[in-house]
């Protein structure tokens, strides 16, 4: 790659952001951006974040409609599509070499690279339809812990059958007036610390329940399972089976949503430059950097989500509830039931921003280039906030991502519902974003001869995919249905 001689030469003074390039190692990457603080490592915590969130907790209930042999191969079937996918979304990050090319900011980038035309807005479409409804479930499931802190007081002071009602909407507002605060913060790059902390809080909840599930099991109380999950006329009706089915793969679908922002997780990593002469070379490439993270991420959550799903499935059988921490498949000990509850809620603050973060740069992004002279839009002012320095404010950013968390947090409170919505949100997600892309962009990249027998592979593994996922959709559409006709705002756990 060239180097640059002027700041006038460089990437960024076509977007007006300038920076020092008389020293290329001290502020700047090589595409003029500010030098980024991303690792594998980082890009790991953010995958983990992504992926173990809410979905984790529904598994054990998805498994019990699936039984033991489909239920447990569904999962590892999902994190292999996962992997192998995210491999070739890596590749994409530059076009159209997957090391020296060009770089592709956002997912829509990468796309109008390899594909373009209308596949371009169906993406956009796909992807930040996504990214919203992500956004609105993390808010409800948050809320959902909260609420079960109180509950798990008021039945451990109460006894088990005690009326203890609680309403969602409170805990909610307050989840939101958090993410109004925490939506200042810039960029993808400055969320680190926040999902490393989100990580860990994933990691805390999902091993509690793993060791309530153990002890469950180790004391011999366990549910009745069965190889297929439940049973037709004892559990379930035959229509609520073939439904509860279908959502349940779109619920474990849902577990494994991370596509939507593997491209902007990618375009955070720090590489360490080796300028020479009007030669530019990176080591580790990002491609290779965003597999190792892909594979550390996917396998580590992988691990989880059968430890989880199938423990939780021993622990209670085909009676399952749809979030084993929160709908109170344990009681006691209560101390420790709260503290896994507190910690989804604070995993889901640092979840919300990993998925809200696309949304809130690429209306910025469109807003700064149509109205370029739009001062309300285009200024910032430096603010010296306690403890921890000065931080830019932009009065656009400040008042757009309050109106975005506003609204998202509205539409929680009036779609409260788990499973249902996880499982819509994972079968809409699933095929257009982690298999159709994904494989459309390796076969443009790496010229795949049409009718080879690597081409049909691809061809029928989009295929097999967009069918089950039209399934999950139509399952979860169903499960919606039903938890809208039974709602009631203000209910009690044995409602």
């Amino acid at each position: 790659m060239k180097g640059f001689n002027t700041e006038q030469d460089h990437p960024a003074a076509e977007s007006g952001n300038v920076y020092d390039v008389s020293d290329p190692t001290k502020n700047v990457d090589d595409d003029g951006r500010e030098k980024r603080t991303g690792t594998w490592l980082t890009a790991s915590a953010h995958i983990i974040t992504a992926v173990i969130g809410s979905g984790v907790l529904s598994l054990a209930w998805a498994i019990a409609q699936l039984g033991w042999i489909a239920g447990t191969l569904i999962l590892v079937i999902f994190s292999f599509i996962t992997y192998f996918t995210s491999t070739m979304l890596a590749d994409c990050y530059r076009a159209p070499d997957p090391v020296t090319g060009k770089r592709n900011y956002t997912y829509m980038d990468v796309v109008r690279s390899y594909l373009g035309g209308r596949k371009v807005q169906l993406c956009g479409v796909a992807q930040y339809g996504n990214l919203i409804g992500i956004t609105v479930g993390y808010t409800i499931t948050a809320s959902i812990s909260l609420v079960a802190v109180g509950k798990a007081n008021c039945f451990h002071k109460k006894g088990h059958e005690a009326d203890c009602t609680i309403s969602n909407y409170p805990y909610m507002a307050v989840f939101g007036i958090i993410q109004i605060i925490l939506s200042q913060i810039p960029n993808f790059h400055k969320l680190s610390f926040l999902s490393l902390m989100a990580a860990v809080m994933s990691f805390t909840y999902a091993t509690i329940g793993i060791g309530l599930a153990i002890a469950t099991v180790a004391g011999g109380k366990v549910g009745k399972t069965n190889m297929t999950g439940t049973v037709v006329g004892v559990d379930v009706t035959a229509a609520q089976k073939i439904w509860r089915s279908f959502q349940a793969v779109g619920d474990i679908a849902f577990a494994y949503a991370y596509a939507t922002v593997l491209i902007e997780i990618q375009a955070s990593f720090h590489i360490k430059y080796l300028w020479n002469l009007d030669t530019l070379k990176s080591s580790p490439a990002e491609n290779k950097s965003m597999k190792r993270a892909s594979l550390v991420g996917v396998s580590t959550t992988t691990f989880f989500y059968i430890l989880c799903g199938c423990l939780g499935y021993a622990a209670f059988g085909n009676k399952a509830p749809g979030d084993f921490l929160t709908d109170f498949g344990f009681y006691e000990p209560f101390w420790l039931i709260d503290f896994a509850n507190a910690c989804i809620a604070f995993h889901l603050i640092g979840a919300y921003q990993v998925f809200a973060q696309p949304i809130f740069q690429f209306v910025e992004k469109r807003c700064n280039r149509n109205w370029p002279d739009n001062k309300f839009i285009t200024s910032e002012y430096s603010v010296n906030v306690p403890f921890l320095g000065k931080f830019n404010i932009s009065l656009f950013r400040l008042v757009w991502r309050t109106a975005y968390v506003v609204i998202t947090t509205v539409v929680a409170m009036i779609f409260p519902f788990f499973n249902a919505i996880l499982g819509l949100i994972g079968a809409a997600s699933f095929w257009p974003l982690t298999v159709y892309f994904p494989v459309e962009m390796h076969i443009a990249q790496t010229k795949v001869k049409k009718y080879s027998p690597r081409w049909i592979g691809l061809k029928m593994l989009c295929w097999v995919c967009l069918i089950v996922s039209l399934l999950a959709a139509a399952g979860s559409i169903a499960g919606l249905i039903s938890s809208v006709k039974t709602y009631k705002p203000f209910r009690t756990i044995h409602e």
